[in-house]
């Protein structure tokens, strides 16, 4: 996910230690960035049952962000950083400056982009069938076996903006990194350094973080099993 901390220095005014990611968002963060390459090569060496445990992890994770982006700590909640459009454009103009902690205004439209592709991936999925209709997803038996095939080649074919997403993703990183504004370490400790004026972000509970993961276990596995109670 593209990170809008800012993590540039202000040679006037010393810089302080403030944690801005929690442990939850950036186990998340990880865990997807490595999960969606190993689900693709999982699929490509036909390692289907490799896959199918890949992508329900990743639908757990996805669930996770989705509700920790409106219970979660204040930098992970969708609230602090969709901004409208005049605020990116001005963002964009440079006209609001780098006193900001979390994500910037384009970075959080490029979040939404990337979990909005994710989602409709992981969805699609479910309702997958294979040619000889021995593997398919846990909600395939909702649709036809023509259906469950186109939506096999939407499946593989929405793969490829979530690639080009990734990329952008990619790029935004080393533009960042050749303007000596960090990321990547950020995302790796929870702390980034910035000015004593920037007021630290509210942290969530455990308390939160064990409901939220809860709610998404229990989600996944429902679906999982083809929306039954039924083990």
């Amino acid at each position: 996910m593209i990170l809008g901390a800012s993590g540039g220095g202000e040679a006037e005014t010393p810089l302080r230690p403030v944690r801005v990611w929690d442990l939850p968002t950036r186990l998340v963060h990880w865990l997807i960035a490595a999960l969606v390459p190993f689900s693709w090569w999982s699929a490509t060496h036909d390692h289907l049952s490799w896959h199918r445990l890949s992508g329900y992890v990743l639908m757990g994770l996805l669930a996770f962000r989705l509700i920790w982006g409106v219970v979660g700590s204040s930098t992970a909640r969708f609230s602090r950083f969709v901004a409208g459009p005049r605020t990116v454009l001005a963002y964009t103009r440079g006209r609001l400056g780098e006193g900001r902690i979390g994500h910037n205004p384009l970075g959080g439209w490029s979040v939404i982009a990337l979990l909005t592709v994710l989602a409709l991936q992981i969805g699609l999925g479910l309702f997958a069938v294979d040619e000889d209709a021995i593997e398919a997803g846990p909600l395939s038996k909702f649709v036809s076996f023509d259906t469950g095939r186109a939506i096999t080649h939407w499946h593989h074919e929405i793969f490829w903006v979530l690639v080009a997403l990734i990329t952008v993703h990619l790029v935004a990183i080393l533009i960042y990194t050749l303007r000596r504004k960090t990321l990547v370490g950020p995302m790796i400790t929870g702390v980034a350094r910035l000015s004593p004026s920037l007021a630290a972000p509210a942290l969530a509970s455990r308390t939160r973080v064990i409901i939220a993961a809860a709610l998404a276990a229990s989600l996944t596995w429902f679906v999982a099993h083809g929306l039954s109670f039924r083990t």
